[in-house]
């Protein structure tokens, strides 16, 4: 199937579905969320396909939310439409990405901010080339709650999650290795290739086997309160929507939030 905002490719068994927004540093509209959703529907049901890789054409992998269009379509929603958006495009979809069946890998160069940020590491495994780097500004910039899906913990630790957030501060690539975050750091030039090098070798594992395995891991970080603290932190970054530091940010305009962010500024 052909779509507007992602490009896919089949390798034998992999399946690598790119963002392909590179005009708008692959931020996510609306419709990529949605075909997003879809493509991976598509390659769930697909035997053929063993693995996903979730990878972002251009410089960047994605620079997040698109705020612009977020300005123009939503800045006057309503709470309950709010809500219901963002719980079924934000939150809904990134943890489908979680309970992908099958194995998933993120191929990951240049940046990958706030909304980029959660898709990438929903993914089971991270490959990065020595570019790329990953922040989540929006406690500084638009006053939110971090993000709508509060992965960072469990990615990063703890810590460092804390460091991160509290400071909209960027993980470089070689850093995000030494904490487990990524797997694997490559140079750019062999991103491609490394990327699905790694997902060749995990699809010739037996499938059903590999669904197990992954099963279990989740089940691990369930048992830890993975999902109980994931679905906690949505209601929070709900609420930070009302508050009067978001209703300043919205009046100035979202749109403009990322750029005052590159310039060091307060949002």
């Amino acid at each position: 199937m052909e779509y507007a905002t992602l490009a896919v490719e089949r390798h034998d068994a992999v399946c690598r579905i790119s963002l392909a927004r590179e005009s708008a540093r692959n931020a996510q509209s609306q419709q990529m969320l949605d075909e997003l959703d879809d493509a991976l529907t598509r390659a769930e049901q697909d035997d053929a396909v063993r693995v996903v890789v979730l990878a972002g054409r251009g410089a960047h992998f994605s620079a997040g939310h698109d705020l612009k269009e977020a300005q123009a379509k939503r800045a006057d929603f309503t709470v309950e439409e709010r809500w219901e958006y963002e719980s079924r495009r934000y939150y809904g979809y990134c943890l489908r990405i979680w309970d992908f069946s099958k194995p998933t890998v993120a191929q990951v160069q240049g940046a990958c901010v706030a909304g980029g940020f959660m898709i990438a590491n929903m993914c089971d495994l991270v490959v990065c080339s020595d570019t790329a780097y990953f922040s989540d500004p929006v406690g500084h910039t638009l006053a939110a709650a971090a993000t709508e899906v509060l992965i960072h913990p469990w990615v990063m630790g703890l810590r460092k999650a804390k460091e991160m957030l509290y400071t909209g501060e960027k993980v470089d690539a070689q850093e995000a290795l030494r904490i487990g975050m990524v797997n694997r750091v490559v140079p750019e030039a062999e991103l491609d290739a490394a990327t699905l090098a790694l997902a060749q070798r995990i699809a010739q594992a037996p499938p059903f086997g590999l669904r197990l395995i992954k099963r279990s891991l989740n089940r691990t970080a369930d048992a830890q309160g993975f999902r109980t603290a994931l679905s906690a932190h949505f209601d929070t970054h709900q609420l930070s929507h009302l508050s009067e530091e978001f209703q300043a940010v919205r009046e100035r305009g979202l749109a403009q939030a990322i750029q005052r962010n590159k310039k060091g500024e307060a949002a």
